[in-house]
Order: C-alpha cells, then structure tokens, then sequence
C-alpha cells in the first residue's frame, strides 16, 4: 500500500490551491512553517499540532552497539533523536474511523 511522497512543492501547491496566495506567497509560507518547526526542535522543544501530532525531541544515552557483520562490539554515542507522536484525533483519521472526537 505504498503511496505518494509528499514533497515541500506538493504543500506549497496545495497552500496555492487552497489558501489563493500566490506561487511564491505560498511557496514562502510553506518553508517558513517547516523552518520554524525546525528551529524549535533544534533547541530540544517538543512541537504539538493540535489534531495532528507532536514532534519531540529525546536524549538516548551511550549505549554498546553490535555489528552486524563482525559481532564486536561498539560503544554508540549518545545523542539527540525526533520522535513523531501522532495525536488520537490522526490515528483515528489514519484508520478510517470519522466518528472519533480524538483528543
């Protein structure tokens, strides 16, 4: 069931579409959400889009690691990773129930 990819073109045409802003006006609107949503979570800050889902940012600790070929063991650093959390309001919408109030 593998579908299409949605690109920032995709959006920026879909704000066009939708909203009557020019190509351009859309086009800047579309980057301008994207990077705001960026800049938030480059400072460790959880982004929450109501009915839609959050994006947060979580701490993994140093870890041993395994290659896969080898066996050896590898320490793996610590590090940052984005996690998307869809909200009940997507899921329910992802699964085909729109009866759902969600959250």
């Amino acid at each position: 069931m593998a579908g299409k990819t949605v690109t920032r073109a995709d959006l920026s045409e879909a704000v066009y579409q939708r909203v009557g802003l020019s190509r351009t006006e859309s086009a800047q609107l579309v980057e301008s959400v994207l990077g705001e949503i960026c800049e938030t979570l480059e400072q460790g800050e959880t982004v929450k889009l109501s009915s839609f889902g959050s994006f947060v940012v979580r701490e993994k600790g140093e870890r041993i690691g395994r290659n896969p070929k080898t066996g050896v063991e590898v320490p793996i650093e610590p590090r940052r990773v984005m996690v998307f959390k869809p909200s009940n309001v997507m899921k329910a919408r992802i699964n085909g129930d729109n009866d759902s109030d969600g959250e």
